[in-house]
């Protein structure tokens, strides 16, 4: 994106920010983030199991909720696609034949 895409807006907004100078030119390059450090297998693994450790997990009889909840909806949406299927081939049994 160049000043030149910015409105006048959003080019008061640098200005006000300290990006761009009087004149709408840039003051000071962006600041470019510092490379991040690869860890090893093992650390991997290590930060990967402290962060499970965090996680809040359900449990038994929510999961056993959810699932119920989930089940009886998904049941509920086939019959009525089933439904309306069904409905659609009398429509053009009736309709063609």
């Amino acid at each position: 994106m160049s000043l030149d895409d910015l409105n006048r807006q959003q080019k008061r907004m640098l200005k006000r920010q300290g990006a761009l100078d009087e004149q709408g030119a840039p003051t000071k390059a962006p600041r470019q983030s510092a490379p991040t450090q690869r860890v090893g297998p093992v650390q991997y693994l290590r930060e990967v199991r402290e962060e499970m450790r965090k996680v809040a997990w359900p449990t038994r009889p929510e999961v056993v909720r959810y699932s119920i909840i989930v089940t009886v909806t998904v049941l509920v949406f086939t019959a009525f696609v089933g439904g309306i299927d069904l409905l659609m081939q009398y429509v053009t049994d009736w309709f063609y034949l």
